[in-house]
């Protein structure tokens, strides 16, 4: 019974420290990664768009609504059971897309702002996410445990697939 309550006491402890520390954390962040394109801005641009075709190269995405918003493109991304929408509040084709999650309620928000360039033949791509995580727990998990742009990395590494490129986090 006494070792028990000792191991209890250390979880105890150890929950108590990790939230400490994610509420020592700032609550928002920004984080950023840059790919290069074989394609051109044009292609790019489609790709990123074409919201209804991310489960085709995005495995994170199960499928994709077309939420009516009377204004800008809103969309829905599914995943394991997840529902977030989306709504595009800068739209500069081919150059510029600032896509915010419209949910309110989740322990996260922010949005996601894609800069094309062309590079030679191909895009210079930059996404810079400018995140809000609110509970302090997952805050700590955000920060050290996933990385703020394990998110960003896993779709531009899976954007490089679709065109054929390969992308390496942090080489960009």
């Amino acid at each position: 019974m006494r070792i028990i309550l000792i191991v209890l006491g250390i979880l105890a402890a150890l929950v108590a420290a990790v939230f400490a520390i994610g509420m020592s954390l700032p609550q928002n962040h920004t984080a950023s990664r840059t790919a290069r394109l074989s394609a051109p801005p044009d292609t790019v641009w489609g790709l990123i768009t074409n919201f209804n075709g991310y489960p085709e190269w995005r495995s994170d995405v199960s499928s994709v609504e077309t939420v009516e918003s009377g204004g800008a493109p809103t969309w829905r991304e599914v995943s394991n059971n997840d529902r977030i929408t989306y709504e595009a509040v800068v739209w500069e084709a081919p150059t510029h897309l600032v896509a915010k999650i419209a949910d309110k309620g989740l322990p996260f928000g922010g949005s996601w702002d894609y800069r094309l360039a062309p590079d030679g033949t191909g895009t210079r791509i930059t996404i810079t996410e400018n995140g809000e995580v609110y509970n302090p727990l997952f805050r700590f998990v955000s920060r050290y445990l996933m990385g703020h742009t394990a998110t960003i990395d896993r779709y531009l590494k899976a954007l490089s697939a679709k065109l054929g490129d390969t992308y390496e986090p942090g080489a960009g």
